[in-house]
Parts: structure tokens; C-alpha cells; sequence
């Protein structure tokens, strides 16, 4: 058995692999055809333009189904490892699922509706993405120091602290200064005067997405302890 076969650790595996994968391909395709600048665009900027913007369309929609696989499959680990040990509130539990569930639909907006054809669109699910992929990790950490011993280690507790602080500080600017950007356009030029907030926000936005990734890197070496099985009922029809 190779090590991605233990438990259901090939869920986060994946969704690190194919997330970082969405972000990289699109970034290099767009900056091939000069669709983008080299230096920081916003990461939908890479998916804003045919044939790239299909690309980003579906390894985007991707991305949120294996999210919602991975981040569903810790919500019920958590539920199972609390009716064994407590210490972890269910209704904290339930309410990082329900930001999980927000924060992929969040990402299924920003892959459907392209920045360049229904901006107000894309803008309000990259806002739902990220604000809810931000307090997420944050319940995430906060979960897996009040379980701990169980399920996971000290070290990984305080790693989940620091990308959870990351991505936090760098949520604000990403937002903020997003707001003071009304042109929606792929190049730039540093004359230009919405160009400071532009910079700002897509650093902040690459930082927070790639903050992501590694959280979820975390999960790799927790889901290996755990399997999820499907009861099949069949209910007698009268």
C-alpha cells in the first residue's frame, strides 16, 4: 500500500495537488499568451480570457468539490472523535461545515462568473470565498487545540496557528483594498493610478489562496488515521 492508499489522506493530497495546480497552469498559460503581467495579477485575472478562462472554469469547479470532499470528510473524523473523547464542541463543528459548505459555493461563483464579463458577480463569491475560507481555518485551528492530544500534534496545532494568523492579516488587505480598484482591466502600468490598491490586493490575494494549500497540507498526515463508509438502506414501499 502506497502511503496516499492509508485512510483517506488522497482527499487532501488531491485537493493540495489540484488547487496549487489551478493557480500555477492558469497563471503560466495567461502569462504565455500576454493575457496578464508577470508581476502579480489577480489570480482570476488568469482565468479571465479564452482558452484559459475554461481552464480556470473547470479546475476551479474542481477545486471546490474536492474542498467540500475533504472539509466534510475532517467534519465527520471531528463528530466521531468527539463521541469518543469530547472536548470539541459539536456546534463549533457545525458551524466550521457551514463555512466549508459557504466557502466553496464562494469558489463555484468566481469559476462560473469571469471578473471581466459579470464583475459585481465574481466580486461577491471571491468575497464569500475568502472571507469564508478565512474563518474556517481559524474554527479549524481553534479545533484542533482543544483536541488535542487526539488526532493531531502540538507542532501541527501551532503550524495551523500560523497560516490561520497569515491568512487573517492578509484577508484585509485583499478586500480593502479591492474596493478602491473600480477598473477591471489585465494590464497595468505603475503610473496608473489605481495601481498601488491593485498591487496591494493581489499580493494579499496570493498569500491568502496559497495560505489555503498549506492548511490543507496539514490535513495529510490526520486523515491517514480514518476511513468514511457509505450504509446503503433500502426502505420497503407499501
Amino acid at each position: 500500500m502506497f502511503w496516499f492508499q492509508e485512510g483517506l489522506c488522497c482527499l487532501p493530497t488531491f485537493l493540495v495537488v489540484w488547487s496549487s495546480s489551478t493557480f500555477i497552469v492558469n497563471y503560466l498559460i495567461a502569462l504565455f499568451r500576454r493575457d496578464v503581467d508577470v508581476v502579480f495579477p489577480y489570480i482570476s485575472d488568469t482565468g479571465a480570457s479564452p482558452p484559459e478562462s475554461c481552464i480556470f472554469g473547470l479546475m476551479s469547479t474542481i477545486t471546490a468539490f474536492a474542498g467540500f470532499a475533504t472539509m466534510f470528510a475532517r467534519y465527520k473524523y471531528l463528530q466521531r472523535l468527539n463521541e469518543i473523547t469530547g472536548g470539541v464542541s459539536p456546534a463549533l463543528n457545525k458551524a466550521a461545515l457551514f463555512f466549508a459548505i459557504t466557502s466553496c459555493v464562494g469558489m463555484c461563483f468566481v469559476a462560473t462568473f469571469q471578473e471581466t464579463a459579470i464583475r459585481i458577480v465574481h466580486d461577491i463569491g471571491a468575497f464569500i470565498f475568502f472571507l469564508s475560507g478565512v474563518v474556517y481555518i481559524i474554527l479549524q485551528t481553534i479545533i484542533s487545540h482543544k483536541a488535542h492530544p487526539y488526532g493531531t500534534s502540538k507542532r501541527v496545532c501551532y503550524i495551523r496557528t500560523i497560516f490561520a494568523v497569515v491568512a487573517f492579516l492578509a484577508a484585509f488587505p485583499t478586500i480593502i483594498c479591492a474596493f478602491f480598484v473600480k477598473e477591471t482591466r489585465l494590464h497595468w502600468n505603475p503610473e496608473d493610478k489605481e495601481y498601488t490598491p491593485h498591487l496591494a490586493s493581489a499580493v494579499s490575494e496570493w498569500i491568502v489562496s496559497f495560505t489555503f494549500v498549506f492548511f490543507f497540507f496539514t490535513y495529510i498526515q490526520e486523515f491517514k488515521q480514518f476511513t468514511l463508509k457509505v450504509n446503503t438502506e433500502l426502505l420497503e414501499f407499501k
